[in-house]
């Protein structure tokens, strides 16, 4: 029997650049063997996620999530929680593409993306789920994770993830601390935190190094809880995880759990997931091990494990890390429980 895909693509990503390509990206789909057809999806809530499940019901033995990491992580929600889930593949035309990222799937062009399938590289990707929700990269929360919340679409799609870095300059002096109370793995922390981080990958919002030892199939998560709770101290942990020092700092919490539960205390703890709001605390998160085969360029994976910034993000790093140290050098260990 004729294998089939189904790409669900988002026809305003990266300025109709898919919409443009769709012709010769689905030529590419037919190539590797799939009789291969498009949705477009619309701006009614849900449609990726909603065509994703009516394609894997149908049979479909590929589903290609063309957009951004919203796009992906729709698809993945449509499919998840099925006894029959196809393969996956993706198609870049976000913001930050993390998820690309991840698996060095080519960002700039969508025709090259779509090739990866050639190669025939698969993995069995570990998935989140949090809630009655799915995630495919990162749950968070904290102040400082709320700022995706409020970065304007145009400011997004033009200056990319450098939005991310000016938007959270601007919230930086609103971080305070909150009482969290965290359980993951028989570990408990409580006590007062500005953020933690459940991530699946090494690339979160652009940056590489945040979880330099990631897996992408070990059914684990890379835990941080961010302790450090004044201006000074969280730039300069900043600069750490530029350059992938952060991990043993006295001034967070680096830990690597199949589950973890947040619960509130005091105060209202939102949770990010993929970069939308996903609920508020409590809330439970499990890694699914290898639950979702995905395309993927295996053999750069290893060799080449993170790519160089693109020359305009690695100069505001530069600036940025220059600023950074010109403050008086901050003491503060921070070691609450």
């Amino acid at each position: 029997m004729q294998k089939r895909a189904r790409v669900i693509y988002n026809p305003t990503s990266g300025r109709e650049i898919l919409k443009q390509n769709m012709i010769d990206i689905l030529s590419v789909f037919e190539e590797a063997g799939f009789e291969s057809s498009a949705y477009a999806t619309t701006p009614e809530p849900d449609s990726a996620r909603n065509e994703a499940r009516r394609a894997a019901k149908a049979g479909f033995d590929l589903i290609v999530a063309a957009g951004g990491d919203g796009t992906i992580n729709e698809v993945v929600n449509g499919i998840a929680d099925l006894h029959f889930r196809p393969m996956m593949a993706i198609i870049p035309a976000g913001t930050t593409n993390d998820y690309a990222r991840a698996l060095k799937i080519p960002r700039e062009d969508p025709v090259a993306a779509a090739k990866v399938v050639l190669k025939d590289q698969r993995i069995k990707m570990d998935i989140g789920k949090a809630g009655d929700n799915y995630f495919i990269n990162i749950a968070a929360g904290g102040l400082l994770t709320e700022l995706t919340y409020d970065v304007p679409s145009n400011m997004k799609s033009i200056f990319g993830y450098l939005a991310y870095l000016v938007k959270g300059a601007e919230l930086l002096p609103q971080i305070k601390p909150v009482d969290m109370d965290i359980e993951y793995d028989g570990e408990h922390f409580n006590g007062k935190a500005s953020m933690f981080f459940l991530a699946l990958t090494n690339s979160i919002g652009g940056f590489e190094q945040i979880v330099p030892d990631a897996s992408l199939d070990d059914g684990r998560f890379t835990l941080i809880i961010v302790k450090a709770s004044n201006l000074v101290s969280i730039l300069h942990l900043m600069v750490k995880a530029l350059n992938g020092n952060h991990m043993n700092d006295p001034r967070i919490i680096y830990r690597k759990p199949k589950r973890v539960k947040v619960n509130p205390v005091n105060d209202r703890v939102m949770v990010n997931i993929d970069g939308e709001y996903g609920g508020d605390a409590p809330m439970v998160f499990k890694n699914l091990h290898k639950h979702i085969e995905m395309f993927a360029n295996l053999d750069k994976i290893p060799d080449d494990a993170y790519d160089l910034p693109e020359p305009g993000i690695a100069k505001a790093e530069e600036n940025f890390v220059k600023q950074v140290k010109k403050l008086p050098d901050d003491d503060e260990t921070e070691q609450d429980q």
